[in-house]
């Protein structure tokens, strides 16, 4: 059995809104999405982990966007994920694009986890129209001490 250490969460925009949509930038610039704070009490390690999800709303522009999420905690890259986004018409072109991490035995301290949003395809535009969510929870075994 697990019990949690900490839970952070945020929603830097609540619904979807196609009147104010804001560009993704293209690679190798990127835009943050959304940051939490995740403190980890003890030295010891072994076996905790912050488990992390996130929601973005995106709307295809122009082209067919690759979107490439990644997850950086303390500025270090930890996870990718990359979604396609059409912009076609005739098609969708609103998308909720949701994806989870799992960092395991992260060392004591506070620390930052940011999710980023840049677009890998040349001659492509997608946007950001939200909502955005992104959480964490850190979670230790039962067994595990406090300091």
């Amino acid at each position: 059995m697990f019990r949690i250490i900490d839970y952070q969460a945020t929603e830097p925009i609540r619904k979807v809104n196609n009147n104010n949509p804001f560009a993704i930038p293209h690679s190798p610039k990127r835009i943050v999405l959304a940051s939490i704070r995740i403190t980890v009490p003890r030295r010891n390690s072994n076996n905790n982990r912050v488990e992390l999800i996130a929601t973005v709303g995106v709307r295809g522009v122009r082209g067919t966007s690759q979107i490439l999420f990644k997850i950086f905690r303390d500025g270090k890259e930890i996870f990718r994920a990359q979604e396609g986004i059409e912009s076609d018409t005739t098609s969708e072109v609103n998308y909720i694009v949701t994806f989870q991490a799992i960092d395991m035995n992260v060392g004591q301290g506070t620390h930052l986890y940011q999710v980023t949003a840049e677009n890998i395809t040349n001659g492509t535009e997608a946007a950001v129209v939200g909502p955005i969510s992104f959480s964490g929870l850190a979670v230790a075994p039962d067994n595990w001490d406090r300091d």
